[in-house]
């Protein structure tokens, strides 16, 4: 570097976005198919929930409403992405670049736009080209680094090996300058292409096209030789942690989070525990969303920053591993990036809605809280919750005031409560002279009940105060019987 030349920027995370389709399948959804029960999925894997992207939407899809989210936290246009990466193993098409259909979808025009395919670990390998872009390049500011997966569309569901552990996301970072201090550092990525038959798609490229007998063979689903997986991801997982601190002379407690691959949760804790990661340190999210591929480490950022689990200043350990196979690491000091998480909401079970707030569809609920962004921002068929530096999630809005309760016109009377409603309650003229607003109680009719006689407690049962009487009762109000001992007889109920 030449002594008139400015210093090389540091480059961070400026926002993060994360989008979950709305559709999902639990356990007993896959159980039946994959010859194996609920509970031994949940005691192998870990995973309960997996998101499953809709027919007719494909990767690109959901990395667009990933990336519009992730644009948004972090304050920018999209107009002034200058490079837009996506890393995924599930691409629209063989060609061109799903990065292409996602610049399309959001009308970044201005961005470069390209694929990065390294399985599992793409994300922060996309993340080393986008990082050394904007350092190298004196015109570029702001990347978008997009991991995402539909892997649903290359699954057979009767293999428990696969069926039980993939499904579908997204998750994506905008990087630009940060201050000193922050950002990036020491990316260490690495392959060995003799393990790529551990897992893979088999056909479709072009070294078996599609055909009938490919076809036949289910040989376009991903096949995935589970033990050999596990013993590389054994292998690599520690190393990769062991090699990072060693090379920026830190120890495990000097690190607030670490940020992995999610395979299978089961096996990431015991991990965990073998490497020593204080406990709370080590992000798992592949229970709630199973295995996402190249989304699953940013998903597992995005997850720790809405958690409260990286303050600013705080160091990350990133360790990504894949299929190829693939694996890097690298360092990242946080600099308190808002996040934007859109998932699905879903009515609350056994809550019935009060008849005047507007009931959402299940599938919809569409109210996105963007208060650390000042600016609206409305998604189809999700909820965003925002994230900002101190780490605290947003809420949705809360349902509209309740309508005040319509007037009643039976007449003003005494007020009794009771346990149960009483036997006059049943007849529909004495229903009528109810409100749960004037009650003195006022909750559900079960503990609360308004029964209204008119002020004179000798008046007879005019047309007035008819409804307050049984239909069959005509006879004048102190010569209806009493059935009370404990009442007067000159004030005795018409029940």
């Amino acid at each position: 570097m030449s002594p008139n030349s400015s210093p090389l920027p540091h480059i961070g995370v400026l926002g993060m976005g994360t989008y979950l389709p709305h559709d999902t399948r639990t356990n007993q959804d896959v159980a039946a198919a994959a010859g194996v029960t609920a509970e031994w999925i949940a005691q192998r894997t870990g995973v309960h929930t997996r998101h499953v992207a809709d027919p007719d939407q494909a990767a690109s899809d959901l990395a667009a409403n990933a990336v519009r989210a992730a644009v948004a936290a972090a304050g920018i246009d999209v107009d002034q992405l200058d490079v837009l990466i996506a890393a995924t193993s599930t691409p629209d098409e063989l060609g061109p670049s799903t990065a292409c259909r996602i610049q399309a979808l959001i009308g970044a025009r201005h961005a470069v736009a390209l694929d990065v395919s390294a399985a599992c670990a793409g994300w922060l390998f996309a993340a080393r080209v986008a990082h050394d872009w904007l350092r190298g390049s004196g015109g570029a500011r702001y990347a978008a680094v997009v991991g995402v997966e539909a892997y649903s569309k290359f699954l057979d569901p009767t293999d428990r090996g696969t069926a039980v552990l993939f499904a579908d996301g997204a998750a994506a970072a905008v990087l630009g300058p940060v201050h000193d201090g922050a950002g990036f550092a020491d990316f260490r990525l690495g392959s060995d292409g003799t393990g790529a038959h551990h897992v893979l798609i088999p056909a479709g490229g072009s070294r078996a096209p599609a055909s009938p007998a490919t076809l036949g063979a289910h040989r376009h689903h991903i096949h995935m030789d589970g033990r050999a997986v596990r013993d590389f991801i054994v292998e690599i997982f520690p190393r990769l942690v062991r090699e990072s601190l060693a090379a920026n002379d830190l120890r495990l407690e000097d690190i607030d989070a670490v940020i992995t691959h999610q395979p299978n949760p089961v096996l990431l804790r015991s991990l965990g525990e073998r490497i020593g990661i204080p406990p709370g340190r080590l992000v798992i999210v592949g229970d709630e969303v199973g295995n996402i591929g190249a989304a699953s480490a940013p998903y597992a950022l995005a997850g720790a920053a809405a958690r409260g689990l990286l303050p600013p200043g705080g160091r990350i350990l990133l360790a990504v591993f894949g299929a190829g196979v693939t694996w890097g690491s690298a360092l990242l000091t946080w600099t308190g990036a808002p996040t934007i998480r859109i998932a699905p909401t879903r009515a609350a079970p056994h809550t019935p809605t009060p008849p005047h707030v507007h009931q959402p569809h299940p599938r919809l609920a569409e109210e996105f809280l963007m208060t650390s962004l000042h600016a609206p921002f409305r998604l189809d068929g999700a909820r965003a919750l925002v994230t900002g530096a101190s780490g605290a999630s947003g809420r949705p809005p809360p349902w509209p005031s309740p309508a005040p309760a319509p007037t009643s016109h039976c007449p003003r009377g005494v007020r009794a409560r009771s346990r149960r409603p009483p036997r006059w309650w049943r007849t529909r003229a004495a229903r009528r002279c109810w409100s749960p607003a004037t009650s003195r109680n006022p909750g559900p009719p079960r503990r609360s009940w308004t029964r209204r006689r008119p002020r004179s407690a000798v008046s007879t049962c005019s047309s007035t105060t008819r409804a307050c009487c049984p239909p069959r009762t005509t006879a004048p109000r102190s010569s209806c019987p009493s059935r009370s001992p404990r009442r007067p007889t000159g004030t005795a109920s018409c029940r």
